[in-house]
């Protein structure tokens, strides 16, 4: 019996190959998925991109729910600040600090290919769970479309320089039913990604504290182009830490396009993009950018973003806030562990190499989804450790079994992939030939170079299935 669920897992995971992506971590909506009472280790609820929709169902990935899976109780994404060396000690008064803290995440397709599920066995460096040969020019052993667009893993892009770019924003707001587009301001980007699955973002240094519930975080990216031009945005409890600034952040004003003249860009505190929406756009673009292809609104220059920490989102007297913030700082739960992550997101033109974050977090002991060190999916020589997720539920057994579910397709009266409703043109999402060759694994062909591991993980799942 044992073996027949194996069987039945591995059959569940064959329907997402034509999966998207978000960045996963402890701290987000629906990291467990969206059934009540449920922990899906193999959830991709949180993943799937938002085009044509109310701004009642957009708005925090409401569609599905998501927004109604709250995080557990302390589960905080840290947002580290900059030490000021007049806040060291006299000793260390001289010693070199980074510039600026930073923060990590996990882009990937499902939350199995993460170090959140499964002890992170199924993580690569990828965003698939596979291992691939990748660079600036392509991600070999992935399909691609006739146009060279990457369609397995959905990553919207040829390659990594034209990665569009993703960002984080934040509301001074604990309750996510109160934050409102007015009140979420763009405070890191980085550029070239989603590419890797270990993602790293600046923090600015001025970052004042939230208030005692903690502040609203959401994780957007606008592809650009290769496929349905539509958006994504996932929500996260956050907390900024080593706040000494109490100057609020600046009203954020709607981004415009402004890849042809940079002296039209926004300046200042910006809000996150609402583009192809039902109600509620804030950006409009129309015609072909300097490439020669159509116009999607993007997380970079083309938008005046700059890559890594905005250090312009701060209020003066020319510019009041809205934001409302805690005069002292609020007091996160205890960061033991100096680890460097892994960073993703190296540009052809400006750097993006993110600072190593010097302030990982520290697994909680006693859980079944603690990372083993020795089995870490980072290329760090210091292996990165995530914090496994905090299940809210109780008596859940440690390898439940997934949903099987398929990902809903598009409505065919408005399919973006037809040529006669997409005024893009554009390639829509395509199902994968590929076929996973072991239980959990996706995605995976036959001649991957991850085939050749096949005994060993049919060898680790037999040891598993005994503890049934």
């Amino acid at each position: 019996m044992w073996f027949l669920g194996l069987f039945t897992i591995a059959f569940s995971l064959v329907g997402l190959a034509n999966a998207h992506l978000t960045a996963w971590h402890k701290s987000m909506y629906c990291l467990n998925g969206t059934t009540p009472g449920q922990v899906n280790y193999n959830t991709d609820d949180a993943v799937q991109p938002l085009w044509m929709l109310s701004k009642n169902d957009y708005w925090f990935h409401h569609i599905n729910g998501c927004d109604e899976f709250p995080p557990a109780e302390g589960d905080f994404l840290e947002l580290y600040v900059p030490f000021q060396a007049r806040f060291l000690p006299v000793s260390d008064a001289f010693t070199p600090r980074p510039a600026g803290r930073s923060f990590t995440v996990e882009i990937a397709t499902n939350r199995a290919f993460t170090s959140l599920s499964y002890n992170g066995e199924f993580s690569t460096e990828w965003l698939d769970g596979q291992n691939h040969t990748g660079s600036v020019e392509t991600l070999l052993d992935a399909a691609l479309s006739p146009e060279g667009c990457i369609t397995d893993p959905n990553i919207h892009t040829q390659n990594e320089t034209m990665a569009s770019g993703t960002a984080f924003a934040i509301a001074y707001k604990s309750d996510i039913k109160d934050v409102t587009l007015e009140d979420l301001v763009v405070f890191t980007v980085r550029y070239n990604t989603p590419w890797k699955r270990v993602t790293t973002y600046d923090v600015p240094a001025q970052m004042p504290a939230c208030p005692d519930g903690g502040c609203m975080c959401a994780w957007v990216w606008i592809p650009n182009g290769c496929g349905e031009p539509n958006i994504y945005m996932e929500g996260y409890k956050c907390m900024v830490t080593n706040a000494t600034s109490t100057t609020s952040l600046a009203t954020p004003q709607a981004p415009v396009w402004c890849e042809d003249d940079q002296t039209k860009c926004v300046q200042g505190a910006k809000q996150i993009m609402i583009w192809n929406q039902l109600e509620g756009n804030n950006i409009n673009v129309t015609g072909l950018d300097l490439s020669g292809n159509p116009k999607s609104p993007t997380y970079n220059a083309k938008c005046g973003f700059k890559d890594g920490a905005q250090d312009d989102i701060f209020g003066t007297s020319n510019s009041p806030s809205t934001q409302t913030t805690s005069a002292a700082p609020s007091t996160p739960p205890t960061i033991t562990s100096n680890t460097t992550p892994t960073t993703s997101g190296t540009t052809s033109s400006t750097s993006s190499t993110a600072p190593a974050s010097s302030n990982s977090e520290t697994p909680v002991s006693g859980t079944s989804l603690e990372p083993s060190p020795s089995s870490s999916p980072c290329t760090s020589s210091t292996p990165y450790v995530f914090a496994p997720s905090t299940p809210t539920t109780t008596n859940t057994p440690v390898f439940p079994l997934p949903s099987t579910s398929p990902i809903p397709s598009s409505n065919p009266s408005t399919d973006p992939g037809d040529p006669g409703t997409n005024p893009y043109t554009r390639l829509h999402h395509t199902e994968s030939q590929t076929t996973p060759t072991v239980a959990y694994a996706l995605n995976i062909p036959l001649s991957s170079p991850a085939s050749k591991s096949c005994k060993r993980r049919r060898m680790v799942h037999k040891r598993r299935a005994f503890a049934f």
